[in-house]
């Protein structure tokens, strides 16, 4: 049995007995018993939400936050199903007595790279004029 599936057993049963259906269903997570399950999520078109930096979650959860407030799992609750912007969201956490002091908003790639060999000549060719791309035969 994969890692994650009771949690899809248990997530389907919330569903059922709450008569919530996938497309509302809001998953957090942040570690590899959790890839399962994400995945179910997002093919069932629910929102999947990464609280951690590890990267095979970072990959399959639709949104990352890094915090070390429980409430930053609002955010994106409050943009992907409310529509809310920046402004409205500070607006609430102010009126709740909680400034959001810093909100940065990123997108990581992470890259690795290694040499591997060129299938192209460095020399340059008629057809195209470049130095990377083979000419091309025209009949």
């Amino acid at each position: 049995m994969p890692a994650g599936y009771c949690k899809v057993a248990v997530l389907e049963h919330l569903q059922a007995k709450l008569h919530c259906t996938p497309d509302r269903t809001i998953y957090v997570g942040d570690g590899s018993s959790d890839l399962y399950v994400m995945h179910h999520v997002n093919s069932h078109d629910g929102c999947t939400v990464a609280i951690s930096e590890t990267k095979s979650i970072a990959r399959i959860a639709q949104r990352s936050v890094l915090s070390e407030n429980a409430l930053s799992v609002l955010i994106p609750m409050l943009e992907e199903t409310l529509g809310w912007n920046a402004g409205q969201i500070r607006d609430l956490f102010t009126s709740c007595g909680v400034a959001i002091q810093e909100w940065d908003k990123v997108r990581t790639d992470w890259l690795t790279f290694h040499r591997a060999p060129t299938p192209w000549l460095p020399n340059e060719t008629r057809a195209t004029g470049s130095k990377l791309l083979p000419a091309l035969s025209v009949r």
